[in-house]
């Protein structure tokens, strides 16, 4: 098996993994888990499910993707970003169809790490992930006001406007014990690390509003008022019916979970690894968070993906193997277990409070700023990306995101192509590096070619080499510098080949790197162009070219 698909905490035990380091594991984990409950529990009932199906995917797949992925030290369970989506979901297709397309979203993620594609999420740009990210952390923002304001508002719209112009006319109804609440959470997640650094300042929040709440009868909502009691255990698992209409209806969503869930799971990976020094096995975290994702469908649970901030928070309290997040999950299954009964009291404007943190976090705007002064382009992918998920649908912005962030690339390529022109005139001028080229015969016209030749750039490259008047018999391509050909790059250079013989000029290609040449038989270059023009280095090119005006 090849080291990218072994999982990391395979390696790690073959290594040997020393007692300090289970130690600070073990315990790391067990903060962890602490700060993950609330936030499991949040997730959920923002993206419209019951609260314990945050808790039973931060257990299955915080032990999957520990156990079986690529990195040391990543975290796995339901996060921020997958609250769009799965609101959606549920709201379009259900609970059910949110399990389907879960699972699927599943296989899709393998999938891709199988072909290994991991190694190029990498390449979708920042400006995309900002603008998707900071239009996630608005809508999660906005769809805490009802519990943060206590505007007590039964059926919420999914549309950002339509929800906006909902509280505008519920403003009358504000519940001042909720807004207090919640401010409260609010400052003491906040800042209570300042003081106390070893306990998370959401759990803090969580406890003393819920003994407030309950000891002062105070008329907010709570879990138990607005979803009942929190099953203390989990489902045996089941495989949902799949036919082929539902994997038409769901695909798309499928794909939005699939594609969303591997690059915040690479990003985590990536940010994780500057944090410890390490190297994480992108493929191989794919693959698990794929198995993840199916296996929290099977249990009924919702996506899940590699979350930054627990990662971070794993990491810094010494979190060094992936035992740290198995730790984690055991700690989430024990306290389901145990406590669960009693996570129903929590107040709904103080878990409202938990998650406008989340948002503030995960805003970004100090990046965001930082683009809008940057190129037109990157704040063109930016802005559309941003508004498109705030105003329409995050899976709309992502397809329309890495469109534009596409055309970009291939616009920067096609400008990183060069064409020179060479000759006799020219070397008389200037002084060249290359001394072969100081006599260059006036019939003799030489193109320095720099840069790959794709689909952007191939017919500005044909044009600048065709578009002569000079009576030149011989033209030399010089493509040294030509790392690699697509197919719109081969056809116009049969173009140009077949343009210059039909006007008795002959054509000669220097500088073909070996690995190209394996492609000109099978893209019909050959059938044009004498292989004795197609030479290894330019004294080749111009001994020949010189040779043929002789004749």
């Amino acid at each position: 098996m090849q080291k990218e698909f072994i999982p990391k905490l395979f390696a790690l035990l073959k290594q040997g993994i020393s007692k300090e380091t289970l130690i600070k594991d073990i315990l790391s984990g067990l903060i962890v888990g602490i700060v993950a409950l609330p936030l499991a529990i949040a997730f959920a009932i923002a993206s419209g499910v019951s609260p314990e199906k945050g808790i039973i995917t931060a257990v299955i797949a915080g032990i999957v993707i520990a156990a079986f992925g690529g990195s040391r030290v990543q975290i796995g369970g339901p996060t921020g970003a997958f609250i769009v989506i799965v609101y959606g979901i549920v709201q379009e297709h259900g609970i059910n169809g949110l399990t389907i397309a879960t699972f699927m979203a599943g296989f899709i993620i393998i999938a891709m790490g199988i072909a290994k594609l991991g190694n190029y999420l990498k390449f979708i740009p920042y400006s995309l992930i900002v603008g998707f990210t900071s239009g996630i952390a608005l809508i999660i923002f906005s769809s805490q006001i009802n519990d943060f304001l206590g505007l007590g508002i039964s059926k919420i719209p999914a549309n950002f406007i339509e929800k906006w112009a909902v509280y505008f006319q519920n403003f009358s109804h504000i519940n001042w014990y909720a807004i207090v609440i919640a401010l409260s959470t609010v400052l003491i997640t906040l800042f209570s690390q300042k003081v106390l650094k070893k306990i998370p300042g959401s759990i803090i929040a969580i406890l003393l509003s819920t003994i407030v709440v309950q000891l002062f009868n105070i008329p907010v909502d709570t879990i138990e008022s607005n979803f009942g009691q929190i099953p203390n255990n989990i489902n045996l698992p089941s495989i949902p019916h799949i036919d082929f209409k539902t994997v038409k209806a769901l695909i798309q969503p499928a794909f939005a979970i699939a594609i969303l869930g591997s690059i915040e799971s690479l990003l985590s990976a990536v940010v994780s690894d500057s944090m410890i020094g390490g190297k994480h096995r992108s493929n191989m975290e794919l693959i698990a968070q794929g198995a993840a994702n199916i296996a929290t469908a099977l249990f009924g649970g919702i996506p899940a993906t590699g979350a930054i901030a627990r990662t971070a928070t794993n990491v810094k309290n010494g979190g060094r193997t992936p035992i740290s997040g198995i730790v984690h999950g055991l700690v989430l299954l024990a306290i389901m277990l145990l406590f669960a009964p009693y996570a129903k009291l929590i107040p709904m404007p103080c878990l409202a409070g938990i998650l406008v943190v989340v948002a503030y976090h995960m805003s970004e705007w100090r990046q965001f700023k930082s683009i809008l002064k940057g190129s037109r382009m990157d704040i063109i992918i930016l802005l559309t990306t941003f508004f498109l998920t705030v105003t329409f649908d995050l899976i709309i912005a992502i397809e329309i995101g890495i469109i534009l962030a596409s055309f970009m690339f291939m616009k920067r390529m096609s400008e990183a192509v060069h064409v020179k022109s060479i000759s006799s005139e020219i070397t008389k001028k200037e002084h060249l590096f290359d001394d072969e080229l100081s006599s260059l015969p006036k019939e003799i016209l030489l193109y320095e070619i720099n840069g790959p030749l794709f689909f952007g750039a191939a017919r500005q490259f044909q044009e600048t080499i065709t578009n002569f008047n000079k009576d030149y018999k011989v033209v030399i391509l010089r493509m040294r510098y030509v790392p690699m050909i697509d197919a719109t790059g081969f056809q116009s250079l049969k173009e140009i080949i077949t343009t210059f013989n039909s006007e008795g000029v002959l054509i000669i290609l220097s500088g073909i790197k070996p690995d190209l040449r394996a492609s000109f038989r099978n893209n019909g270059i050959y059938e044009i162009i004498d292989r004795k023009y197609i030479v290894n280095n330019i004294n080749i090119a111009i001994t020949k070219a010189k040779n043929y005006l002789l004749k």
